[in-house]
């Protein structure tokens, strides 16, 4: 794909990718295990997001996600003008696991103690090819209808509209949906792009409108007897936010 007025690359393309841009966000926070990592091979105009996802250490639950440095001052450039973001997903050593990609228009200061405030994220999930499959590399196009709002881990059906020319995070995400994905993963990924009139051959990703709440992390209830009850990913990590 080459760069017109139809095509803002974000990642790739004309605007090269950069693990300065990068940081890890992993369930290590809260006494997992899991890691990951974004790796920008030199001379190689592509990611690699990939670590290992353990699920062990928090009872079935687990998440490792890479996210861009937040632009709390200058966001990422206007994108009110396209219809949605397109992936080139590699097929070169691809797991074919499922994958999250979540937007945020807001991040506030941090606490006085560390934590993040919590804030609104926009999230689709999509799968990788798989090495071996015969359709090889994989163009995906996920129009900003499919990102769907959640809140602490749960639906947010009347959240204001997602703000194009003011999106301060994107990120990266492989997680449990309650254990059915753990240990090593691998995504190489060319580029990230907002598009205008995007449909041309590329595959659009299911959109699970529910994914906010089937990652699974088991939490304590309050006078439950020691009851334990699924929570998504969200919840479980924005209690590091309240």
């Amino acid at each position: 794909m080459t760069t017109d007025e139809n095509c803002l690359f974000l990642f790739g393309g004309d605007a090269p990718w950069s693990a300065e841009a990068w940081t890890a966000s992993d369930d290590r926070v809260r006494g997992g295990k899991s890691q990951s990592y974004l790796d920008c091979p030199a001379g190689a105009d592509k990611a690699v997001f990939r670590g290992t996802l353990d699920i062990t250490a928090l009872g079935g639950a687990g998440f490792a996600s890479q996210r861009t440095v937040d632009r709390a001052q200058q966001p990422f450039r206007d994108m009110s003008a396209y219809d949605g973001l397109r992936l080139k997903v590699l097929k070169e050593g691809a797991d074919g696991k499922k994958y999250t990609l979540t937007l945020k228009d807001e991040v506030l200061d941090k606490r006085p103690d560390g934590r993040e405030q919590s804030t609104i994220s926009w999230e689709c999930d999509f799968v990788s090819p798989k090495t071996g499959d015969d359709e090889g590399d994989q163009e995906l196009y996920v129009p900003w209808s499919d990102f769907k709002p959640t809140y602490r881990g749960k639906p947010k059906p009347d959240a204001p509209k997602l703000d194009l020319a003011n999106v301060r995070r994107i990120s990266l995400m492989m997680r449990s949906f309650f254990g059915k994905q753990e240990g090593a993963f691998r995504l190489e990924i060319a580029y990230i792009a907002a598009v205008k009139d995007a449909s041309g051959n590329a595959a659009r990703p299911a959109s699970i409108a529910s994914s906010s709440s089937s990652a699974g992390y088991p939490e304590k209830g309050s006078g439950d007897g020691g009851r334990t009850e699924p929570k998504s990913w969200l919840t479980w990590m924005c209690g590091l936010f309240k």
